[in-house]
């Protein structure tokens, strides 16, 4: 007998879009098809999290609880950060690994 998935809804923030729309920008500078490219890999990536979000490793800092937010990595430079909450997904940021960040946490 098959098991049905638990079905998420997933909510990004504004903040997370102004990240995606900003990184975006910067490489639209370079390449309008690297730009695009990343936000359909961005589409695709939030969309995966409506089902099973809890694959993916916690994001850990000292700064943050432990067990707060998780991470998805986003065409190698790029971490979707996340939370869970019961069967809503909060993409909260969008941010650079190769950046500083740790003014978000």
């Amino acid at each position: 007998m098959g098991k049905e998935s638990k079905q998420y809804e997933v909510i990004i923030s504004d903040e997370a879009t102004q990240m995606l729309v900003s990184h975006a920008r910067f490489l639209a500078q370079v390449s309008d098809a690297a730009a695009m490219d990343l936000i359909q890999a961005f589409q695709e990536k939030a969309l995966s999290l409506s089902r099973f979000p809890e694959r993916n490793s916690w994001l850990t800092d000292p700064q943050i609880p432990v067990g707060k937010y998780r991470k998805l990595l986003l065409k190698k430079r790029y971490l979707l950060i996340y939370q869970i909450k019961g069967t809503i997904v909060y993409v909260d940021a969008v941010v650079d690994t190769r950046q500083d960040y740790g003014w978000l946490l």
